[in-house]
């Protein structure tokens, strides 16, 4: 069982107040993942207290430090078991997520996982390169996520054409982000994009 108190603890400390029924979905998602983990490789983080902060607490103050407009189009690059989109989407259901992943066995598990926490979202099975240059994906969401799939760099370039113009790309990364951003730099004004901030947080 997840330290559901430690979740809603540690996010009502960054503003975010989860109510029951929130937690019990991040407790069946949780639960759920560590299972299915045993015989499809999802996460190499299967402690219950690892997987409270650095999987759920993690994603759920993006919307924290990001202001997403209400009913945005949010796609969720390399989602693999769901992180950050399904946390959102479970704390502001008025987003319209898209998971997207290069592996049908993990899609199977986000399509089980959402029936499950009976919660609505889009999933595609396609590499971020080639949803780039989809017209069914290309310059049609809001709002990137984006979490451990790439240096930043690269994911620059998969992520900024499925942006509209003015759209955010949300990159979480970790303690070496301060020379990722640095080796960024061509890659963002080579395609349109500007930076904008970046925030240091300890879990």
């Amino acid at each position: 069982m997840l330290p559901l108190d430690i979740i809603k603890a540690d996010c009502s400390g960054y503003g975010i107040e989860l109510t029951d029924a929130q937690l019990k979905q991040f407790d069946i998602h949780g639960k759920y993942m560590i299972e299915y983990n045993e015989n499809v490789n999802l996460t190499a983080i299967t402690d219950p207290m690892q997987v409270a902060v650095r999987h759920f607490v993690d994603s759920a103050i993006v919307l924290h430090f990001v202001d997403i407009p209400q009913g945005a189009k949010v796609v969720d690059v390399g989602t693999g078991a769901g992180f950050p989109g399904i946390p959102m989407k479970i704390i502001r259901p008025d987003l319209n997520v898209t998971l997207l992943d290069s592996l049908q066995k993990r899609l199977l598990f986000l399509q089980l996982l959402c029936d499950k926490l009976r919660i609505k979202v889009k999933r595609v099975h396609n590499r971020v390169e080639i949803a780039g240059q989809d017209p069914n994906m290309r310059e049609k969401y809001d709002v990137t996520t984006a979490r451990a799939v790439a240096h930043l760099a690269a994911l620059c370039e998969y992520c900024l054409p499925l942006l509209k113009v003015g759209g955010k790309m949300i990159a979480l990364k970790g303690v070496e982000c301060d020379q990722e951003i640095k080796d960024a730099e061509n890659a963002l004004s080579t395609l349109g994009g500007k930076f904008i901030s970046s925030t240091e947080y300890t879990l």
